[in-house]
């Protein structure tokens, strides 16, 4: 039986909900991995199953703020600053990092969510196209990952499915 709050998100439906006894209470459009979903290391897929929020990154930073290896670069995303880095994913605004809790689906070894490094994260709105485009992690636009940062808890749980 799923909790009463809870973060659902459909890799088919391309959508990000946020349930709240048996209700959606909002709704977001989403990107998650081109290489569709899968749990294994190294495979660039967004994995399925039941997470947790471990951890949210980048409160009280501005809009568009970049972030590499989960640390603030002192950078704010702008087409200029993209065209200086074509090669980069863009991780930007905030990051909530999920962790599995399903052992040996996406929980330990070889499937281990959080050493997968898998996150919901904003990305360049230019990106937001309805497309499944990411390496694995659940990308959202920058005033949809700021509204969403400010509604979720460190330990809320999320199902990831098809």
């Amino acid at each position: 039986m799923p909790p009463n709050s809870y973060l659902d998100i459909s890799i088919s439906a391309q959508q990000l909900s946020i349930i709240e006894n048996g209700h959606t209470l909002k709704t977001y459009p989403i990107s998650t991995a081109k290489n569709g979903a899968g749990e294994l290391m190294g495979s660039g897929c967004t994995p399925r199953g039941w997470h947790c929020i471990r951890a949210k990154i980048g409160d009280g930073l501005p809009l568009y703020s970049v972030f590499k290896a989960r640390r603030w670069t002192g950078e704010i995303y702008s087409p200029e600053l993209a065209a200086h880095y074509p090669e980069r994913d863009w991780i930007l605004t905030r990051i909530l990092w999920l962790g599995g809790l399903e052992p040996h689906k996406n929980r330990y070894g070889q499937v281990d969510t959080t050493w997968r490094y898998i996150y919901v994260h904003g990305c360049p709105d230019e990106l937001m196209n309805g497309q499944a485009d990411s390496h694995g992690c659940i990308r959202l636009g920058n005033d949809d990952m700021l509204d969403l940062f400010n509604r979720v808890t460190v330990g809320m749980r999320v199902f990831s499915h098809e």
